[in-house]
């Protein structure tokens, strides 16, 4: 499966345009905001367009969110729940199907989303060549025996400083390949040439993690050269190795 990054936005569309992938959705995160004093205008309805102008303009028959597609956990608010049920009740109007890989977020998610979403294992799947999955738990091996697995979960940010050393975070791509030395006190078998890309969060407020200063969130971190990836802003434009910046 050929994965081709959306300019300007954290989303990946297959080659034939069958797919669009997304992750990080955190619908509900403003109610931990207010809970710390922190107001602002809830960004569901404004993610929901923006999907919905993705979905127009390049017609899948399916979306693929790869986990956190709720914030609150264990349990969702009355509040959450309904921004949940609207928000996927209008989404299905534009796509054939819509598929979920849950991240740690998402507990009981499937008692609150429409029957018709489909709510795949948090271990991943492979479609074609590709294993997919939200990155809070192990991938399975079949997964690890893919050519590429995309995961979310860590939100990557690159943190770098501009002409008066004031700090810029950008969203970013990161592209890397296996941590040779790690990954086989875990698998007995996987693809050596296995490459990883980590897809942005959706969802603007989640924040991230500074892949230039912080370590990889969750298991991934173990199995992956981050030092050696390549990291791309959402425009396109490279940055160069991980270690390097």
């Amino acid at each position: 499966m050929i994965l081709q990054p959306i300019p300007g936005e954290p989303a990946l569309i297959t080659a034939e345009r069958e797919i669009l992938i997304i992750a990080d959705l955190h619908i509900g995160i403003e109610n931990e905001f207010r809970e710390h004093g922190v107001y602002g205008v809830s960004k569901t309805l404004e993610m929901r367009d923006r999907i919905i102008a993705l979905l127009d303009k390049y017609k899948p028959s399916k979306l693929l969110v790869l986990g956190d597609v709720k914030h609150s956990i264990p349990s969702s608010p009355l509040q959450e729940k309904k921004e949940l049920k609207d928000f996927f009740q209008v989404i299905e109007g534009y796509v054939e199907e819509i598929h979920i890989l849950p991240g740690n977020h998402d507990g009981g998610i499937n008692k609150i989303l429409p029957r018709s979403v489909v709510i795949h294992p948090s271990s991943g799947v492979v479609i074609e060549d590709t294993g997919l999955l939200h990155g809070h738990s192990w991938p399975s091996e079949e997964l690890m025996n893919s050519r590429l697995i995309v995961f979310a979960h860590t939100h990557p940010t690159i943190r770098l400083k501009d002409r008066l050393g004031l700090p810029i975070i950008e969203p970013c791509w990161v592209k890397g390949s296996i941590l040779e030395e790690k990954i086989k006190e875990r698998y007995k078998l996987y693809n050596e040439d296995l490459q990883f890309l980590i897809i942005p969060a959706f969802n603007p407020l989640c924040g991230g993690v500074a892949v230039n200063e912080e370590e990889l969130v969750g298991p991934m971190k173990n199995i992956m050269d981050i030092l050696e990836s390549q990291v791309y802003l959402l425009d396109g434009s490279f940055l160069g190795r991980v270690r390097d910046l």
